[in-house]
């Protein structure tokens, strides 16, 4: 997937965090592989780590500290200045697909929800962040935290994508990126508390918040190609099959299967490979909100 050579973008749309001095996101050790896959689960994807006590059913949260905006900085980013930057750099691409999520949104949003879009952070960091939701490391994954309405990206988890059985491949960090900022537009649609990571299952709100954060990635590669202002080339079959893919590998099946526990949908909370593969499509091929209403609040204007 490339950037349009005659795309403009602004190189201080994201900022650089790092420095938090915090014990990071506390993993479970010998909780068994139940405890286990769900903290996995719950992190790779959209998960807020200041949640992870209700997970557990411990006190291991408190030992995530609070945001420091101090530690965040616009400053970095000096390479990132044409569209080849960010072909070839994978923070200025994640920082130029957040502009392409941000257009795409702005004018779909109103016309489709009826509500204004707004911006989210977005955070890219190093070895740990502190966040509006805790202090984050590199093993945490890309996440959303409703706290401060910002997006995080440590982009040495793509190269970790390959674990899972998904190709770093351009669109593929570009599905992540538009994934975490679907979870910014249920936060606008106030939809986002309804998940509740207490309460998984294949039928769970949980889930049906991750498949329509899936689906609302799609619809801005539906329309990310699109327009005179679009940043992008046209997306191949080639280039959609690799978001596809990564929807799949992400899927909580196969992530249960890779830490070598049996599938237990009981204990889901983003969805099977399929459902998750089957999200982004439905997205990316209607482009439209309604396709993607998992909660059945009909409430969209398409």
């Amino acid at each position: 997937m490339t950037f349009r050579a005659d795309a403009e973008f602004d190189n201080t749309r994201a900022t650089r965090g790092g420095g938090g001095r915090g014990r990071g996101v506390p993993i479970a050790a010998g909780g068994g592989i139940g405890t286990l896959v769900i903290v996995g689960l719950f992190l790779l994807l959209g998960g807020n780590p200041a949640d992870l006590d209700q997970i557990l059913g411990s006190d291991q949260g408190n030992q995530v500290g609070p945001a420091d905006p101090g530690a965040q900085t616009e400053e970095g980013f000096e390479h990132c200045q044409t569209a080849e930057d960010g072909n070839k750099y994978d923070d200025c691409r994640v920082m130029y697909t957040a502009s392409s999520v941000d257009r795409v949104w702005t004018e779909q949003l109103p016309q489709q929800a009826g509500i204004d879009y707004t911006q989210p952070g977005v955070v890219i960091f190093e070895g740990s962040a502190q966040s509006g939701c805790g202090v984050a490391s590199a093993a945490t994954g890309p996440f959303y935290c409703p706290g401060d309405q910002s997006a995080y990206f440590d982009v040495s988890f793509f190269q970790d994508l390959r674990k899972f059985g998904a190709d770093n491949a351009p669109l593929t960090q570009m599905y992540i990126v538009a994934h975490e900022i679907g979870h910014h537009i249920q936060q606008l649609e106030g939809t986002l508390g309804l998940s509740n990571y207490n309460e998984p299952g294949a039928d769970s709100n949980a889930v049906k918040i991750e498949l329509q954060a899936d689906c609302y990635a799609g619809i801005w590669a539906h329309h990310a190609d699109k327009g005179q202002r679009a940043e992008l080339e046209t997306i191949t079959q080639e280039q959609a099959q690799d978001a596809i893919n990564a929807a799949r590998a992400v899927g909580d099946d196969n992530i249960q299967r890779r830490s070598g526990g049996d599938v237990r949908p009981e204990q889901w909370t983003h969805g099977s490979s399929e459902q998750r593969a089957q999200a982004f499509l439905r997205g990316y091929t209607d482009g439209t909100m309604a396709t993607c209403d998992y909660l059945e609040r009909g409430v969209y204007n398409s």
